[in-house]
């Protein structure tokens, strides 16, 4: 396994006056055994980094380098990575076996080792019994097993997941969530994974890169990018339902926009008044909307409480108070944090 050290990567497309670039100067480093997530809305450039990293994307200034070797002018296949892709892309009439080994066979392996990679592979992913199928034979999560299965036999220095895991319906993703989680720690190798999704993020990172239109705007473990966001775009994008983020909350700062999650208001005899709007029950929490009571200010607040407590009525008038300690300040021209 190998570090991944990116500096200063940019991407343009066309020349000049009128080129149109995607990624805006990243600089970060992938440790040796470290799981990291680039997670982001769509069109933020995350994928397109990645492509970068293997080598499918030309990187227009800057240096990616894996382990000690800077790989830009390198082929994909001179890189040492192996990659899943978001479509499985399996051989359809070959074998799951045949097309976990396609590579090896390729690449000249004696027969004996393609057998104890790829059997030690099936074994990790719990797909033993299935070798002798081909991929039409095999559900959805199975398939997308086999697909890491031949990265896996690959025993690459880097892993690289282009959201591998979106084609899955909620279960399945979940389960797959899982089986990486356990794959990474059998394997302790570098791995780079790509999502849309805060979920998958959060719980398969060690660190994350949240990016937004091609500028990365937190590097960081999932507590500190969910505790303590860099800025107004990490707040809102990390956390379901996003964190309330207002600009015309009593007593803030001048200025300023004041954070507060959801879960961090609390419905208290008195403290901020708010017009109850809609009411959503979601199982084991409620989430309650209310805009300011007698104000002509329209902005949206969200809190969120166990569903054993009393739903307020619609249209009622309820006080809420946030936890001191759990407010976030953010400047109001440039969306960044503001230490206290």
């Amino acid at each position: 396994m190998a570090s991944i050290t990116l500096k200063n990567v940019i991407k343009r497309y066309g020349h000049g006056k009128t080129a149109n670039q995607v990624i805006h100067g990243i600089n970060a480093e992938i440790l040796h055994g470290e799981f990291v997530v680039i997670v982001g809305p769509s069109g933020c450039g995350k994928s397109t980094l990645l492509r970068m990293v293997a080598g499918l994307e030309e990187i227009s200034d800057g240096d990616i380098s894996i382990g000690d070797r800077v790989v830009n002018q390198l082929e994909p296949s001179e890189r040492d990575i192996a990659m899943v892709f978001q479509n499985y892309a399996l051989y359809p009439h070959m074998s799951v076996f045949d097309n976990m080994a396609y590579g090896l066979k390729i690449a000249k392996v004696p027969v004996d080792e393609i057998k104890a990679r790829v059997d030690k592979a099936a074994k990790i992913l719990e797909i033993g019994p299935f070798l002798k199928r081909k991929p039409r034979e095999l559900s959805g999560g199975q398939r997308q097993r086999v697909a890491m299965g031949r990265a896996i036999v690959r025993q690459p220095q880097v892993f690289l997941f282009d959201e591998p895991l979106s084609n899955l319906d909620a279960k399945l993703r979940a389960q797959t969530r899982l089986e990486i989680q356990k794959l990474h720690r059998e394997l302790g190798i570098t791995s780079l994974f790509v999502t849309h999704d805060q979920v998958e993020a959060m719980t398969l990172a060690q660190r994350m890169m949240v990016m937004n239109a091609g500028v990365m705007e937190q590097f960081g473990t999932p507590e500190e990018v969910y505790n303590r966001p860099a800025t107004t775009f990490v707040a809102s994008f990390m956390g379901s339902p996003p964190m309330n983020l207002l600009k015309n909350a009593p007593d803030a700062p001048p200025n300023t926009i004041t954070g507060i999650r959801p879960e961090h208001l609390d419905i208290t005899p008195s403290g901020w008044a708010l017009e109850v709007e809609a009411v959503e029950m979601l199982g084991a929490e409620r989430l309650t909307y209310g805009r300011w009571a007698h104000s002509v200010d329209d902005e949206l607040v969200i809190i969120r409480t166990e569903e054993s407590n009393t739903a307020p009525a619609l249209g009622s008038t309820i006080c809420v108070t946030p936890r001191a300690a759990r407010i976030h300040h953010f400047d109001a021209m440039t969306g960044k944090r503001v230490e206290r």
